[in-house]
């Protein structure tokens, strides 16, 4: 009932004789020529009876004869030579086994020689099976001559390999042995001898029974060629039929068909013919549901693959599965933890589609004892007709769990039976040893059962949901993970800012005040106040800056760091920055050497923010060089780019952490290790400037010996500044 029917070609049965030819019907035409035929056949008959009757006293005495003489030959002569020869065979085996093993001790041997002895009594037997009266006193004789020589190799065999003793045995032959040898090639003498007498017999009956076979055979053939001209057309006609569907078939033309008329075999040729079609035609169709069915598996577990959200897998599953198997319902159960019951999370129908969540909820769990059962069971279950098992709690066949011993629950079997269930099927779910759940399909139609590609089908899309389901719960987890870490750093970063802000005021009121009491507005001051009061104003300039960076990483991590473009000429700006840093170089004992070509070097650029890049380069490389040491700054334009190096001769970083050198709050090792004060803010500010202005920043370092760090920006095409 799965199948479309195919509609049969007609075909009008092959006609024996045409109607207007005897002005009767059809069916009287065929009787005609059957009665026709009836006659002739019983004239050539009537002829073949006689000839029979004549040569067939001759011809069956002379084959019970020949059957006679042959069954002699066949199922006694040669059966008991070849036993006779098998025999022979088997003892020289057991002779030459036991010689090579008394002379090489080889294990082998002596096995093949065991093994041959087992044998000897079923040849023997054989022989006997098979013999006359005649053979049997030569294999009374054979068997006690054998008897005899295995008596002595029986105490041969407990020579020790190799001795003199096993040497002794090998050399010498049983007389026994030689006496068995005697008697088995005079009882094969008889044999032949016997064969020989019953294939001169058996050719002679031969002779004469092809002499007889040719008489008849002449009359046979010429009365079959009466019958066979008189039976041709009868035949030819129908035969024919056939072999035109045959072909129409075998090109392409699947709904041939063969009219079954002529004689009952070619009817039933006709018929078998028909059959084979339909057959066929059956079995074309299976593999077309195949197809599709393994093209619906493909592209459910396509679209789970490439779904993240639970969600939306489970949407993905119930559609899909649903339409590509003809179900009614689609049902998707998910295991929650070690809680008892196992509730339905989605639901599909066919006719209203995926229905909503609170419908699936509505739906009565099932035991989670049941889902793991059937997750362990492995594969899927199904029911083609579940009806009579929601009427009262009886258990389901081959259900695992309380569903197999007591029955489904009333309110399962309630929802069942609300839902019109018929047919049910249970694909289980997850990865490992875990069940995470099942999906349930329903059908409500009667005798629409599930089909074995259907529920590979199920099978397959049901070991990928649970994969694909693992993933999605994984990435939810990380999404909310990441939700929760952005939050974090947004607050952070929140709190910096706002600490940053919170901060300037008291520190700008901290710096006039200092200001001012140093410019002695307020009376004279002692040189150790002078002193205290620098110490106090250098620190609030190191506090301002430290500040300033923790604004400036606030805006960037907020999005609200920009820069204004204008023409900048960056040799003037190096110019203003080195001798603002000059006297900290000149305290420090470093060297400041600065290289810049006469003409301006423009880029399109923020003042303020590139004066912030050159002045944390050359503060960095003065606080990192020792006395004695350069610090070296220069500006170029290369390839369209305006490169800004500064180079010093300081103590470097170490080569495995300058992969961290980007990262906020960073601080060298060996600058840890020196004391040198620092935020570890200045290159990450420096980086994000300088990226803004469309260029990239590289540092080239090596310990104990300096470092340079390079920024190259693109060069403004406009013309030069006023």
């Amino acid at each position: 009932m799965w199948f479309p029917v195919k509609i049969l070609r007609g075909r009008r049965p092959t006609e024996t004789l045409r109607a207007g030819e005897t002005g009767r019907p059809e069916a009287t035409g065929k009787a005609q020529r059957t009665v026709s035929v009836a006659q002739r056949l019983r004239m050539a008959f009537g002829l073949l009876v006689g000839l029979i009757a004549l040569v067939g006293a001759g011809a069956m005495t002379a084959r019970l004869y020949g059957d006679a003489t042959v069954d002699e030959l066949t199922e006694h002569v040669q059966p008991t030579r070849t036993a006779n020869l098998l025999l022979l065979t088997d003892i020289n085996q057991v002779r030459r086994s036991l010689r090579g093993y008394l002379l090489s001790g080889d294990h082998t041997q002596l096995a093949e020689y065991l093994k041959a002895r087992r044998a000897y009594p079923a040849l023997l037997a054989d022989a006997r099976g098979h013999s006359t009266p005649g053979t049997l006193p030569y294999l009374a004789t054979e068997q006690r001559q054998i008897d005899a020589y295995l008596r002595t190799a029986s105490q041969q065999e407990k020579a020790v390999p190799g001795s003199a003793q096993a040497h002794q045995f090998a050399r010498t032959t049983s007389s026994s042995f030689l006496r068995f040898e005697a008697t088995n090639k005079a009882l094969d003498a008889h044999l032949a001898g016997q064969a020989n007498d019953l294939q001169e017999r058996a050719d002679l009956n031969i002779r004469f029974t092809i002499l007889a076979t040719g008489i008849v055979t002449v009359v046979l053939v010429t009365a079959a060629l009466i019958v066979a001209v008189r039976t041709t057309r009868a035949l030819t006609r129908p035969l024919g039929h056939v072999q035109a569907t045959l072909a129409e078939l075998a090109a392409g033309e699947h709904s041939a068909r063969v009219g079954e008329s002529g004689p009952s075999e070619i009817r039933v040729v006709a018929h078998s013919v028909n059959a084979l079609a339909d057959e066929s035609d059956r079995l074309r169709t299976i593999e077309a549901e195949h197809d599709r069915l393994s093209a619906v598996s493909r592209k459910v577990g396509r679209k789970i693959r490439e779904r993240l959200q639970v969600g939306a897998v489970l949407d993905e599953v119930v559609s899909g599965v649903g339409e590509g198997l003809r179900a009614d319902y689609a049902i998707v159960l998910l295991v929650e933890g070690d809680k008892p019951l196992v509730p339905a999370v989605r639901a599909w129908n066919a006719e209203r589609g995926i229905l909503t969540e609170e419908e699936a909820r509505g739906l009565p769990p099932v035991p989670a004892e049941v889902v793991r059962g059937y997750y362990d069971r492995g594969g899927s279950w199904h029911i083609d007709d579940i009806r009579d098992y929601l009427v009262d709690a009886r258990p389901l066949p081959d259900a695992p769990a309380q569903f197999g011993t007591e029955g489904m629950p009333s309110e399962n079997r309630s929802a069942a039976a609300e839902l019109n269930a018929v047919a049910v099927m249970v694909s289980p779910f997850g990865v490992g040893s875990e069940a995470m759940g099942a999906l349930a399909l329903i059908r409500c139609r009667p005798g629409d059962v599930w089909r074995p590609v259907e529920i590979d089908a199920a099978q397959s899309v049901a070991s990928g949901l649970g994969r694909a389901f693992q993933h999605s719960r994984l990435y939810e987890k990380e999404a909310r993970v990441v939700e929760d870490l952005r939050a974090l750093d947004r607050a952070k970063s929140d709190f910096l800012s706002t600490v940053s802000h919170e901060l300037r005021t008291p520190l700008t009121s901290i710096a006039g005040y200092v200001e001012l009491l140093m410019d002695e507005d307020a009376g004279p001051l002692t040189p150790e106040q002078h002193h205290m009061l620098s110490v106090v104003d250098r620190n609030s300039t190191r506090l301002r800056s430290l500040i300033e960076d923790l604004l400036t990483l606030s805006r960037i991590e907020s999005g609200a760091f920009t820069s204004g473009r204008q023409p900048v000429d960056l040799c003037r700006l190096m110019g203003s920055t080195t001798d603002a840093i000059r006297p900290a170089a000149s305290a420090a004992e470093v060297d400041l050497e600065t290289d810049c070509p006469a003409q301006p070097l423009l880029v399109q650029g923020d003042t303020e923010q590139l004066d912030r890049v050159l002045m944390n380069l050359l503060s960095n490389a003065v606080k990192f060089t020792p006395k004695g040491g350069r610090v070296s700054v220069r500006a170029a334009a290369e390839d369209g780019e305006a490169v800004l190096s500064v180079s010093d001769t300081g103590i470097g970083i170490p080569e495995e952490e300058q992969k961290d050198l980007f990262t906020r709050f960073f601080r060298a090792s060996n600058a840890t290790a020196l004391a040198v004060p620092g935020t570890g803010l200045g290159l990450t500010i420096v980086r994000k400037i300088v990226a803004n202005h469309g260029g990239d920043l590289g540092i080239r370092s090596q310990e104990g010996k300096g470092t340079t760090v390079t920024a190259r920006m693109p060069l403004h095409q406009g013309d030069t500044p006023e």
